[in-house]
Order: structure tokens, then C-alpha cells, then sequence
């Protein structure tokens, strides 16, 4: 197998990985406190992240790789998982998975700010029609959209979208793995204080299935989803392994309407579709 193939089944892996993230945290926010899932999440992967930096002996990353490290952690590790745990008291996972659908083009824009690329024309376009149908289909909704969840799910693709790309251009200089290992753990002195002082009282009460919810945000949307994700993007390239972020929505719909029960309508279907299809046409005029 090849350096390109091995990115893209390791960025496929990532994305179906990222795809179980949103209907976990539903399940993991029926029995924690959005604030507490955000910073144990942060802090289990942050441990667990550390331990694999002293078995492989990792050198500390440079002085000038600490405020891209600080961005991703601030991107990926606190606003993301918050921003959506917040969002996923107010509206059902397979609503929030429509916005995923933005993800790809959020990460384009970031890299292009950064990048300082000239995207063509019709790259706007996509992008403004993409967002439209987004914004029309949750404010459109009798009872399942929620302007308050709605504003958190964008605000939250907006960050991830920012970890992304930063995230991305780091893994060429410190490698896919390590990004996000030394971001959990930069955030791990604030993580860990704040997960101990937010701990309920009692978790007499708390469900198996969000323990279940809370271990695999843990583990594997925050720690194990990166490490194939950021692998892929430096063996198979960022624009190429990028496209597989379209996929998402329709794996989390699935696992939304098979693992929940959460009704998927045709709307939501054809807005999903709609807005792949905006993201795929921004992302082919992107330069």
C-alpha cells in the first residue's frame, strides 16, 4: 500500500471515528453536566495522551509550535466538545449532524486565512449557498430547531474548523499523532482541575449508557479519531483527505437514527445533501 492509499483509509478511519462524536455526547449529556463532559473528556484523553508521549519518547515540541499547539487545543479540545454539549441540551444529535456538513468548508476557509490562497469566484458561491441552506433548515424547523443549539453548532464548527487547519499544518513539522497529543496535554493543567471541581457530587445516578457516552468521547473522538485523522492528513495530503470530512453527516445520521432512535426526515436528508455538495464544489475551486 502506498503513502496516498494509507492516508486515505487512515482519514476514513478518522472520520467514522469523528461520525459516533455527536450522538455519544447526547447520550453522555442525559447524565453530566456539559461543562464537566467537556474538561473529563479533555482530561482522560490529556492522561492517556501523556503516557503515550513518554513510551515513544517524543521530544518537546519547539518554543515557536506552542501558540499553534495553544489554538488547537483551544480549537478541538475545549471549544468543539463544550460548544456542542451545550448545543446538544437544546436540539438532537441527528439536527447538530446537518451543521457537520460545514465542517470541510469552515477547515477551507481557516486554511486559506492562513494560507493566504486566492480562492476562485465560484469557491464563494458554494460557500454562501452552503451556509444558506444550513441557516434555512434550522430556522425552518416546528420543534426540533432550536436558535440557541443552532448558534452553539455553529460557533462550535467554527472552532474546529480553526483546530483543523492548524492542526494540519503542524503535523508536517511534529507528525499526525503528536498534534494532538501535545495539545491534550498542554491543556491538561487547566483540564484536570477544572474536571475534579465540576465531578458531581454523586454519580449514584448516572446511567450506563452515558458512562458508555462519556468513555467514547473520550477515548476515541478525542484521542484515537485524531491520531488516524491527523495521520491521514500528513500521509495523503490535506486537500485530498480532506474530502472524506463529506462523509460524515451521512455516517452520524445513521448512527443517529440506528443507535438513538432519533428520526431522520427526507428535509433533513436533502439539506444534508445539499450542503455536501455545496462543500464538494467550494473545496474544487478553492484554488
Amino acid at each position: 500500500m502506498d503513502k496516498a492509499t494509507g492516508g486515505w483509509w487512515s482519514g476514513l478511519i478518522g472520520v467514522m471515528i469523528f461520525s459516533g462524536s455527536l450522538p455519544a455526547t447526547r447520550l453522555a449529556v442525559a447524565g453530566f453536566d456539559p461543562t464537566f463532559l467537556t474538561v473529563a473528556r479533555a482530561s482522560i484523553a490529556g492522561l492517556m495522551a501523556g503516557v503515550l508521549l513518554m513510551v515513544f519518547c517524543q521530544a518537546r515540541p519547539a518554543r515557536r509550535d506552542l501558540l499553534p499547539l495553544a489554538v488547537v487545543s483551544l480549537g478541538v479540545v475545549v471549544g468543539f466538545p463544550l460548544l456542542t454539549a451545550l448545543a446538544l441540551k437544546h436540539i438532537t444529535s441527528a439536527h447538530s449532524i446537518v451543521f457537520i456538513g460545514l465542517l470541510p468548508l469552515a477547515t477551507a476557509l481557516f486554511a486559506v486565512l492562513r494560507g493566504g490562497e486566492r480562492p476562485r469566484p465560484v469557491f464563494w458561491l458554494f460557500s454562501c449557498l452552503g451556509s444558506l441552506l444550513v441557516a434555512g433548515f434550522a430556522f425552518m424547523q416546528d420543534g426540533v430547531a432550536s436558535l440557541t443549539g443552532d448558534l452553539l453548532m455553529l460557533a462550535a464548527i467554527a472552532a474546529c474548523g480553526l483546530g483543523y487547519a492548524e492542526g494540519a499544518a503542524l503535523s508536517r513539522r511534529l507528525g499526525g499523532w503528536q498534534v494532538i497529543s501535545w495539545a491534550l496535554v498542554l491543556s491538561l493543567p487547566v483540564m484536570l482541575p477544572l474536571a475534579m471541581f465540576t465531578m458531581p457530587a454523586s454519580l449514584a445516578n448516572i446511567t450506563g449508557t452515558a458512562w458508555g457516552g462519556l468513555f467514547y468521547v473520550s477515548l476515541f473522538s478525542m484521542l484515537i479519531g485524531f491520531i488516524f485523522w491527523y495521520r491521514g492528513l500528513a500521509l495523503g495530503g490535506i486537500a485530498a483527505v480532506g474530502q472524506l470530512q463529506l462523509l460524515q453527516p451521512f455516517f452520524g445520521l445513521t448512527l443517529a437514527a440506528t443507535l438513538l432512535g432519533e428520526p431522520v426526515s427526507a428535509a433533513m436528508m436533502v439539506v444534508t445533501l445539499g450542503v455536501v455538495a455545496c462543500v464538494a464544489g467550494a473545496r474544487r475551486f478553492s484554488n
